[in-house]
């Protein structure tokens, strides 16, 4: 397979996604979040804190003072895909990061995520 074609098949393939979290351990903090390419999202959070890009700046303060081995990147949980390749997942990823934020409450002096109104 030429270069092309690893590019168009790689974009065809479903991703896994769900759900994530970005957690603190020196504080305890979490940052909850969704993602149809939970790899994807990961990489990119992890290469937004190491190079002070991160859009959370509360996040990004407590990566620097206290360094990356003191934060874990894991999925929480995951979205099964159906077999129509065309299915729209905005919706189901919402209505579960929904339901993850409601249990885990990562607000203020738990975690990262803002609250919405």
């Amino acid at each position: 397979m030429n270069k092309k074609e690893l590019s168009s098949e790689y974009k065809q393939t479903i991703q896994p996604m769900g759900i994530y979290q970005i957690k603190n351990l020196s504080n305890g903090k979490i940052f909850i979040g969704s993602s149809k390419d939970l790899p994807g999202i990961i990489n990119r959070n992890k290469f937004q804190l190491k190079n002070g890009l991160h859009r959370n700046k509360t996040m990004q303060s407590d990566f620097i003072e206290v360094g990356a081995d003191n934060f874990t990147f894991e999925i929480l949980d995951q979205l099964q895909p159906k077999e129509d390749k065309k299915v729209d997942y905005t919706e189901e990823l919402h209505m579960l990061e929904e339901m993850w934020l409601e249990k885990m409450q990562p607000y203020n002096e738990n975690g990262y995520n803002p609250r919405s109104c």
